[in-house]
This record gives structure tokens, C-alpha cells and sequence, in this order.
């Protein structure tokens, strides 16, 4: 088999979720760490904007974590990851939109960038942001909340699915924050399917890979051009 090879920085969420779906797949790659190349014409060469994850397969060349999921998913052996039913599927694809639309920005882009990642480089949080975001977090987990209602404990189908993978790492990002961990403690539902999720031997695997926690460099010119703004 061809060699796989997915780039990007280590604390990057949507590169944990294509690192997640390789490892449920059973997929063996290397993985290129991009901190100190994302604003270097060598990563602009595998990204057209700059941007991560990215993934290598042999001399195929792929950006965008739901593409690249997708690909894994279709173009590997191992356990499907995607609900065979269309209505389930749907839901799958559902859920990925949303955490794009709903929960990616306002538990990742507000509150985690301005309670965990600036303020490890020095830079004071912007209170009127993380203020701004908790209504909205709070609303999104009510979602997820009433999704899980009954026996269901996945979001999708009874298994794990594409949708799973890619929930679980902004919703751990917002345990990092103080007033995320608080709203976790008000959806039980959400807290037993982070709990579930925990216990999946390619999320016992994916963790173990990990490298201690350090402070995301880069990130000094977010604050500068793309920081969150009420």
C-alpha cells in the first residue's frame, strides 16, 4: 500500500479529526507536524489557503477534513464508518455540517481561543467574545442533548459513525475551558456519549499518540487577523 501521510500541527481540531478516522480505520500514516511551516511557501505548496489537515496517499494529494474523511472512509479496508441506511447517512452528514455552522465556532473560535489559546501565549481574552459564545454553546449542547435522548448513544446510528469522529474533538476542546466544563456538567446525555466515546479503542489509541500540551505558536497572528470579534 502506498504510504499516507497527514499534515498539520498537533493542537489543531479538525486535524485530530482526520487523525481519528485513520486510526478507526486502521489506517497507518505519518504524521508531518506544520507549526512551523503554516505561514511558509513549503505548506502553501499542499494547501492552496494555507490551512490544515492535508493528506498525502502515495501521489494523491487531498485538503478538507470532510473530503479527506470521505476518502479514508471509501478508499481503505477496514470497519465502515458510515451508516449503511440513507436516512442514516443523512443524519451522518447532517451532523458534520452543524458542527461546522454551530459548534465548532462558538466552543472553538470563541471560547477556547479566548479562555485557552491566547491567553497560554500572553494575550488577555476578549470577555464580550467568550460572553457572546456560551448562549450559543449552551444551545448547541441542548441539541446534542435531545439527540441522545433514549438508547441511542451515538449521534447517527448505533456504532460510531464519521459524525462521531468528528463531534469529539471540539467538544473535548471545550472541557479545556472553565465555563465549558460547567455546561458539560448540565447535559448528562452529552457527557456519557463524551464518556462512550472515551472508551473506543481508536480514541485510547489516537490519545496515546499525543505529545505533551504546548502553547499553539502560530497562533500569535490569529489574535491579529482572524480573531473572533462581537
Amino acid at each position: 500500500m502506498d504510504s499516507v501521510t497527514l499534515y498539520g500541527f498537533q493542537r489543531s481540531t479538525y486535524v485530530n479529526v482526520a487523525r481519528l478516522v485513520l486510526t478507526a480505520k486502521g489506517v497507518p500514516f505519518l504524521f508531518h507536524d506544520t507549526e512551523a511551516e503554516m505561514y511558509g511557501e513549503v505548506h502553501a505548496g499542499r494547501h492552496p489557503f494555507s490551512r490544515v489537515p492535508v493528506l498525502q496517499h502515495g501521489g494523491f494529494w487531498l485538503y478538507e477534513t470532510s473530503a479527506i474523511a470521505l476518502y479514508v472512509d471509501e478508499a481503505f479496508a477496514g470497519p465502515r464508518l458510515q451508516p449503511v441506511e440513507a436516512c442514516k447517512r443523512a443524519k451522518m452528514h447532517q451532523w458534520i455540517s452543524s458542527l461546522g455552522a454551530y459548534y465548532y465556532p462558538y466552543i472553538v473560535f470563541y471560547l477556547v481561543h479566548e479562555r485557552v489559546v491566547f491567553p497560554e501565549l500572553g494575550i488577555a481574552a476578549d470577555e464580550a467574545v467568550v460572553a457572546a459564545a456560551l448562549p450559543r454553546i449552551e444551545r448547541a449542547l441542548a441539541v446534542m442533548e435531545d439527540q441522545l435522548s433514549g438508547e441511542q448513544r451515538f449521534l447517527a446510528d448505533v456504532s460510531p459513525t464519521l459524525a462521531d469522529y468528528f463531534l469529539l474533538p471540539t467538544l473535548t476542546s471545550l472541557g479545556f475551558a472553565p465555563e465549558g466544563r460547567q455546561l458539560l456538567d448540565r447535559f448528562p446525555r452529552v457527557g456519557a456519549w463524551v464518556g462512550a466515546m472515551a472508551e473506543l479503542a481508536a480514541v485510547k489509541k489516537f490519545r496515546a499518540s499525543l505529545p505533551p500540551r504546548t502553547p499553539i505558536e502560530h497562533a500569535r497572528r490569529w489574535a491579529v487577523e482572524h480573531r473572533a470579534r462581537v
